[in-house]
């Protein structure tokens, strides 16, 4: 009923936007033959209106109707991730020049892509065979090289030393103790010995020559030589320190100790020539080959990049495809089938306006699909609480977000947002008074409002991407903080006459220091906010805390009275005359009897400039209300006014607490005895009772819950007024630290640094004051008055009315899917 009575309003397609009240829904069911299913489900996404029930929750994802067609699109879009990878490897992008959906098959798309996922693994493979083998025939040729110099400068030195030993006929340390003749006489006692050569990553050579050593027992000689360049490990495929070592041994249980040693250790062994004629040969040998390989990688990796630049430019069209497919089929599952095994039925929350537009895609999808029966499209009638859907802006969507964040509006209940949009970022500003900070606050707002286009598209870090979504928060935050800034007249804590001249002067000399004493009034009130007199005047402290502590309790009082009358508004539109008559009347009278007696007592004494204490009045006010106010009284009849309003505090409690459950009681009583009584229609409490009667025909009505939980609401209630009334004093304390902090930035880092007349003491204080006031005061200061300002919000005006027991609006939208795969 509340659809039909608020689809009225405007027309065409898109009717005014209202933050109010959440957009009138209506649950639709849609059959729809199953040869248009598909063409149906696709033109609805495009359309994003509608949020599809699951009619198949009872059936696992593999025994529904599409699970083939949903593993298919799986398949694919595995593929598709494939290739990003690959992709993002290879340094490529996905080119974003062509999103328009060509009418591409997905069984040829499904085939393609099996295709070139083989070619590309078979690329993959291929080049990583080839990168290993030519990583094994670098380090081959390092192994010949080094090798090569340890055999040829160990015979050029016995050359040597031979040839010395000759020339003068005598032995020496070096000169062998067989002569060559003897040695070769007896081959049978001939000791032959056997050499290994290969790298050892530089970090184990040292266990590497220890073991080995251990393991023989000595008996063998070994030698390394470092290699000045990291080396491409074949296995592994990193850079790696290495050594080449050449190890000779005796036997072939030597032998077999120390491949095995070789192989714990990762060191990669190479089979080396004795002769050092074939050694030339084979480093030429190995040149040669590590050019032709070097050619057929280069060839390879060439044909692999043409392959992935292909791929990239088709990939976001490929890719969305597949998304929408998938996304499609999904819906499709959720649909249930009709016995006649020829339609699927639907069921989904729509808003009413977009009534006219899903009949439009209906009949488009028919006509598309060749489908000899079109969709049939009908309304049902349900007692199932609708989602909420507002439908908002970019400049609307961050601050529905606040409100959201504390729990999604029940259907059509008073939306929060439309007043935060103006009160966030006042409050905020009253924190943060200052309008050269607030003018920062706007400039960084602007610079990403103007280049939001770009930076939309882009991925911006977490800090980034959560200060561009609030830019329209922050860009207000900063008008107004300008604004506050003015009515305290703060420029970075300096006063400016900017409306006119001060309206106290010197009397004398003696008030050079800055001092009250000795100032009169020589002028006209200064016309806009403080005047700029009182900044660096002793009473400067005492006058700004007085001024801002009111101020504050009035803006406190203010917003939970509209809070109040927004739960007035509430009970209204949902036509709950209970919570009219015994939750706002009392609500409204208690707060405003005491809180609101104070605002105004707050406001006559500005007015008079009366010296009254409030203090005594409040105190006094319970404790001794028949006693005489004396010099605290503020009006004619405060005392018997005082009196009145006590005792409609005192009143209201009980008001609040017991009228309600006895008269729910007394409906459900009248409810089961048949009586003519016409229940209160959409309350929150008779819907519950409806919902109970209708699945529990004779459940008892629990009077002693429904009761205490009156007692809690109430207790809340008058609790919280006191409380909430006291919270909103932090306005006050953080406009004061605020600016103290500001003050203490500008004295003792900036005017301080002027006044040693020195350059660069100068600089330095400029960079600090620069530094202090963007960390501190445009970083810290500004997050902690958000902060408490969305508490404000959340606890002290929130709680006033608003339930947030409600659920978002999730339509099916091809629009949504990225954010999803994200």
């Amino acid at each position: 009923m509340m659809a039909e009575r608020g689809g009225g309003r405007g027309g065409g397609c898109c009717p005014p936007m209202d933050l109010l009240r959440s957009e009138p829904m209506h649950l639709v069911q849609v059959i729809i033959p199953i040869e248009s299913a598909h063409q149906t489900v696709a033109y609805l996404g495009d359309l994003g209106l509608i949020q599809f029930k699951d009619l198949n929750a009872d059936k696992s994802p593999f025994q529904r109707t599409y699970a083939t067609q949903i593993k298919r699109c799986a398949e694919m879009a595995r593929k598709l991730r494939f290739f990003r990878e690959q992709m993002s490897k290879a340094g490529l992008l996905p080119s974003a020049k062509s999103l328009s959906l060509a009418d591409i098959d997905m069984d040829d798309l499904e085939v393609k892509l099996g295709e070139l996922e083989a070619e590309l693994i078979e690329l993959n493979g291929n080049g990583e065979k080839l990168q290993r083998t030519y990583n094994e025939l670098v380090e081959y040729k390092l192994v010949l090289e080094k090798a090569g110099e340890f055999f040829h400068s160990a015979l050029s030195t016995a050359q040597q030393i031979e040839f010395r030993s000759q020339q003068t006929g005598e032995e020496s340390l070096d000169t062998p103790l067989l002569m060559e003749q003897e040695m070769t006489t007896d081959s049978s006692k001939q000791v032959k010995l056997g050499f290994l050569t290969g790298l050892v990553p530089r970090g184990k050579s040292m266990a590497f020559e220890r073991i080995i050593f251990r393991a023989t027992r000595g008996n063998v000689f070994l030698k390394q030589a470092v290699l000045e360049d990291p080396v491409i490990d074949p296995v592994s495929g990193e850079k790696v320190e290495k050594n080449v070592f050449l190890v000779f041994y005796s036997g072939e249980k030597a032998k077999n100790k120390i491949i095995k040693i070789c192989e714990a250790f990762g060191a990669n062994r190479y089979p080396l020539p004795e002769d050092l004629g074939k050694q030339v040969l084979m480093v030429t040998e190995v040149s040669g080959r590590l050019s032709e390989l070097k050619a057929t990688i280069d060839a390879g990796a060439q044909l692999r990049r043409n392959l992935l630049q292909t791929l990239a430019e088709q990939y976001e069209q490929w890719n969305l495809l597949v998304m929408r497919e998938k996304s499609i089929y999904h819906t499709l599952n959720m649909l249930s089938i009709d016995v006649t095994k020829k339609c699927l039925v639907a069921e989904g929350w729509s808003p009413v306006f977009a009534t006219k537009q899903i009949q439009d895609a209906l009949q488009r999808a028919t006509f598309d699909s060749n489908s000899q029966v079109g969709a049939i499209f009908q309304i049902l009638h349900t007692k199932e609480s609708p989602p909420t859907y507002f439908r908002t802006n970019k400049f609307t969507s961050s601050f529905q977000e606040i409100v959201d964040a504390y729990g999604v509006a029940k259907y059509q209940e008073a939306n929060p947002a439309v007043f935060t949009i103006v009160t966030f970022p006042f409050l905020f500003a009253v924190m943060f008074g200052d309008w050269g900070h607030g003018i920062c606050l706007l400039l960084g707002a602007m610079y990403f409002i103007i280049r939001e286009r770009k930076l939309s598209s882009q991925k911006l870090g977490d800090i980034a991407e959560m200060t561009f979504g609030g830019r329209y928060i922050i860009m207000m935050m900063g008008l107004f903080s300008i604004y506050t800034g003015l009515v305290y007249n703060e420029f970075f804590s300096v006063p400016f006459e900017l409306f006119g001249r001060s309206a106290y002067a010197c009397r004398d000399l003696s008030c050079r220091d800055a001092t009250t004493a000795g100032l009169i009034k020589v002028g006209d009130t200064y016309p806009f906010g403080v005047d700029p007199v009182w900044h660096g005047s002793r009473s400067e402290l005492p006058f700004l805390n007085s001024l801002k502590m009111k101020m504050s309790i009035l803006l406190g009082v203010a917003q939970m009275n509209l809070g109040i009358l927004l739960s007035y508004f509430n009970a209204k539109f949902f036509r709950n005359s209970l919570n009219i008559w015994f939750q706002f009347v009392p609500q409204i009278i208690f707060l405003n009897s005491l809180f609101g007696y104070l605002s105004l007592l707050i406001i006559i004494k500005w007015c008079t400039g009366s010296k009254a204490d409030l203090y005594h009045v409040m105190i006094y006010m319970f404790l001794s209300p028949t006693d005489d106010l004396g010099e605290n009284q503020l009006f004619v009849g405060q005392k018997n006014v005082q009196l009145v309003l006590l005792l409609l505090a005192l009143v209201a409690v009980p008001w609040m607490l017991f009228p309600k459950p006895l008269i729910l009681k007394k409906q459900h009583q009248n409810r089961h005895q048949g009586q003519s009584y016409m229940p209160l229609h959409g309350t929150e409490d008779t819907l519950q009772l409806d919902a109970a009667h209708d699945s529990h025909a004779h459940e008892e009505f629990e009077f002693s819950e429904v009761f205490v939980h009156q007692l809690i609401h109430t207790i809340e209630f008058v609790l919280g007024a006191v409380s909430n009334t006291a919270s909103y004093l932090r306005l006050w304390a953080l406009s004061l630290a605020h600016s103290e902090l500001s003050t203490v930035f500008y004295e003792k880092v900036l005017v301080l640094s002027l006044g040693y007349n020195n350059v660069l003491i100068l600089i330095v204080g400029i960079i600090v004051f620069i530094f202090a006031t963007v960390g501190v005061l445009l970083v810290m200061e500004t997050l902690s008055a958000f902060l408490h300002a969305l508490r404000l919000h959340w606890v002290e005006f929130q709680n006033k009315f608003y339930e947030g027991d409600g659920y978002k609006f999730h339509p099916f939208s091809f629009s949504l899917l990225g954010d999803e795969e994200e």
